[in-house]
């Protein structure tokens, strides 16, 4: 698949282009799928999700489709969508990592932990550095209360990108569910350094403990 233009002015040009090919050959779900791109770069979220179901139409078979469009859903919260969509794009192609980490986003909204990081696990088999599915992975073990590994996966996270802040948050809690109290107040201060929203309320706990 092509990659739509990432400046305004080329992003806008590209949108026109393949809307006047689309008005040409109505039947293509490569034009289709690169508008729900475009769109979906412009926070167009609507008629990204339209052009993706279009392409889906066009083609059934066209796993990435089905992946952006569970993505967009998500973002829209019907998660039964998302998980719907992102279970299709993997029966189509079941080595698509996105495909897994949205579905762990999914799961991680309904509350279902271990389907949580079980696709978390395999996007990241998939590929390594996806920050996002170690994101859910560490958020997901905290909720099984298991804070080594999700610590070990938010270490992760600061290996690639050393300034996201939710992985700071993650490991001062994971910290903090072991009792290793100023090791989780210095990740808590960083993860409030980097505009992590920290309420009154947590931050009062990771005060008076210890």
């Amino acid at each position: 698949m092509t990659k739509e233009p990432s400046q305004e002015s080329d992003l806008n040009a590209y949108i026109k282009f393949l809307k006047e090919r689309i008005f040409f050959e109505p039947q293509s779900p490569i034009f289709h799928y690169n508008l729900g791109l475009a769109y979906a770069r412009k926070r167009l979220i609507d008629d990204a999700i339209s052009e993706f179901k279009q392409a889906i139409e066009c083609d059934p078979n066209l796993a990435e489709a089905y992946v952006n469009l569970g993505g967009l859903v998500f973002q829209k919260g019907d998660l039964e969508g998302a998980i719907e969509a992102n279970l299709k794009a993997l029966s189509l192609n079941p080595n698509l990592p996105m495909g897994h980490s949205n579905l762990a986003c999914a799961y991680l909204q309904k509350g279902e932990f271990q389907e949580t990081i079980a696709s978390s696990l395999r996007a990241l088999e998939l590929n390594p550095r996806l920050i996002h599915a170690y994101n859910n992975l560490a958020v997901g073990y905290l909720h099984l209360e298991q804070p080594e590994p999700s610590i070990e996966a938010s270490r992760k996270i600061l290996e690639l990108q050393p300034q996201f802040a939710p992985a700071h948050f993650t490991l001062a809690v994971g910290y903090r569910m072991m009792g290793k109290t100023n090791l989780a107040r210095e990740s808590l201060q960083k993860a409030k350094e980097l505009g992590y929203p920290v309420d009154d309320e947590t931050e009062a706990q990771f005060r008076d403990e210890g």
